[in-house]
């Protein structure tokens, strides 16, 4: 078994991925699960910080529409993997303080190592971190090494056959993201087979990475949507990827994708403005932080409770997600007061 699996800061998916797929046991695959949950939950922080320093929330802006969508994949594949966990009779957990994301710092688990992850605004900075992020084995443009979460799910889906058997379809909670207009592929659903949670993986992979022949999402909301990595890296370079008639490559050589006006989101400090002696918040804005950390350890402890057998909950956490979007705007309105050029933005801290 793996040590310190709920340890957001261990390397504790180097670990499952340093054993032989032959010796992967039940625990290996709950406990890869689990950290699979633990890195999609890792990627909303960033990009919905950067989605809400928007000004205008017009969901007919290019980059702020292909954000918000890429928001709304993530939460789809984190309820995929939660069903893919609760079917085997694994538990998931979301609220222990040891497994909530932390910023800034590395993905989970020792994915892309040596990538730091913090939260700001949209710039064409945190879009490169957001691209580096989804970044494929084998991207179409530009070189990527290391260790990658699509590696990470391939290894999942090697194994998983083995230990078919398990699944029940016990626990389960569905939601139709799709069917609102967010994308064929979208819908939550039931973990039943393992045709389902294969295919479910695929749909996580190809979302985030596009395919080996193309970096389109093959289940996308509007046509010619392209994977995450790909749609980052659009707004990272500023320029559309189109394909070379000469060469047949892919490049960002297409037109201009020029960014949104923003509020100046400064990065967060580690643990919180709290922590920023020259920008240590007022009573004011120390209290709209802790609203935004209220409702956000609301939205954790709903989503605990959806699949620890109260799937109604779902509902809740849907709110709370809402409301959070509310807190950041009221957030980003706040100028700093060592640096009138730039704003406070959310911290997302667990509040137990």
């Amino acid at each position: 078994m793996t040590t310190g699996i709920l340890d957001y800061e261990s390397d504790a998916i180097v670990q499952l991925m340093n054993i032989a797929e032959e010796d992967w046991t039940e625990q290996e695959l709950k406990d890869a699960l689990q950290r699979a949950i633990m890195l999609e939950l890792s990627t909303i922080p960033p990009y919905a910080t950067a989605l809400w320093s928007i000004i205008d929330p017009n969901k007919n802006e290019p980059v702020a529409h292909t954000i918000r969508e890429i928001v709304f994949d993530e939460m789809s594949h984190f309820g995929l993997v939660c069903n893919m966990l609760t079917s085997i009779g694994g538990t998931v957990v979301l609220t222990d303080p040891l497994t909530v994301p932390k910023y800034p710092g590395e993905l989970p688990g020792g994915v892309n190592p040596g990538l730091e992850v913090f939260l700001s605004g949209l710039t064409r900075e945190s879009a490169t971190l957001f691209s580096c992020i989804e970044k494929p084995e084998n991207p179409l443009a530009f070189a990527a090494d290391g260790n990658t979460i699509g590696a990470f799910y391939q290894r999942i889906a090697n194994v998983f056959p083995n230990f078919a058997h398990l699944l029940t379809g016990h626990n389960q909670v569905t939601f139709p993201l799709g069917s609102i207009g967010h994308g064929a592929g979208n819908d939550i659903v039931a973990m039943n087979t393992i045709d389902d949670v294969l295919k479910a993986i695929n749909i996580i992979q190809t979302q985030g990475e596009g395919t080996t022949v193309s970096p389109d999402n093959p289940f996308p909301g509007p046509q010619d949507e392209l994977a995450h990595y790909y749609a980052f890296k659009e707004i990272a370079v500023g320029k559309k990827l189109v394909k070379n008639p000469a060469t047949g490559r892919f490049e960002f050589t297409g037109p201009d994708v020029p960014l949104p006006p923003t509020s100046p989101v400064a990065r967060v400090p580690a643990g919180g403005w709290a922590n920023d002696p020259a920008n240590a918040p007022d009573p004011d804005t120390a209290s709209a932080l802790h609203d935004f950390n209220t409702s956000y350890s609301d939205m954790l402890k709903a989503l605990h409770d959806a699949w620890g057998g109260a799937p109604n909950r779902l509902f809740d956490a849907t709110s709370d997600m809402s409301d959070l979007g509310v807190a950041a705007r009221k957030l980003s309105a706040i100028k700093l007061p060592a640096d009138p050029h730039s704003t406070y933005g959310p911290e997302w801290l667990f509040i137990p």
